[in-house]
């Protein structure tokens, strides 16, 4: 039970035995083309096309503006800062993001939804961050974005390329790493009195990071990764054939 619980395989879903009703849920994603796909994602990494951006796109949906009903009290000698755990909710807004890959700057904007229709205005508004320039786009499986009217908008305009990322594989978007730092760094322990309040927050922290940006760099290869799925695999039909 113990060793089920702590085992994190990255990337087919697998059914756990019913017996085991606190373990984890292990997902490994069953797209067919998951080796071509991975291998291509990581390509555009660690081999980037000339004369040409890769740029990684995602949503970061339903961020909540949230109060504190009382004062964080400050850390001081021999104890650890306080915050009261009851909040109160102030609205929601949903962040889209483009972490062009190769400077670590980030092109964002805030919507009230995340439609095809807010997913396409976002890539026009990158087209213009990029002119005249061939944008490899990475984005994951999201249906919004392979709505009929996103995909006619990209077969107009050629310069655009999307490269999705397999199924339940959003770890390989590497615009989710900078979504963990924005919220670590100006979301989490913020206070947000209003939407506008938690927007500002982040383009506060977007603007300080595109001062000076840093790329995060990505190391791994595609068959070292698809090596490790393929052991996680044979040790999840293991343990669930026990």
């Amino acid at each position: 039970m113990d060793n089920l619980q702590q085992l994190h395989i990255p990337g087919a879903s697998a059914p756990i035995p019913a017996a085991l009703p606190n373990a984890l849920v292990l997902k490994f994603s069953t797209d067919p083309e998951l080796d071509a796909k991975v291998r291509d994602v990581l390509g555009l990494y660690l081999n980037p096309p000339e004369k040409a951006v890769v740029v990684c796109i995602d949503e970061k949906t339903q961020i909540q503006a949230l109060d504190r009903t009382a004062p964080i009290l400050p850390m001081r000698p021999g104890l650890p800062e306080k915050a009261t755990h009851n909040y109160l909710r102030h609205g929601t807004t949903s962040l889209f993001a483009a972490l062009e890959v190769a400077t670590g700057t980030v092109t964002d904007a805030c919507y009230q939804r995340h439609t095809h229709a807010e997913f396409l205005d976002f890539l026009k508004l990158v087209a213009k961050a990029y002119p005249r320039v061939k944008l490899h786009v990475v984005a994951d499986n999201y249906a919004t974005h392979k709505h009929p009217k996103v995909k006619d908008w990209l077969a107009k305009h050629p310069r655009y390329h999307l490269h999705f990322t397999p199924t339940s594989s959003s770890w390989l978007n590497l615009v989710e790493r900078w979504f963990r730092e924005l919220t670590d760094k100006a979301i989490r322990r913020g206070v947000f009195h209003s939407v506008p309040d938690l927007i500002a927050a982040i383009e506060d922290y977007m603007a300080a990071h595109n001062d000076k940006p840093k790329p995060f760099v990505w190391t791994a290869a595609a068959a070292a990764i698809l090596a490790k799925v393929r052991r996680g695999r044979v040790a999840l039909n293991q343990v669930v054939n026990q």
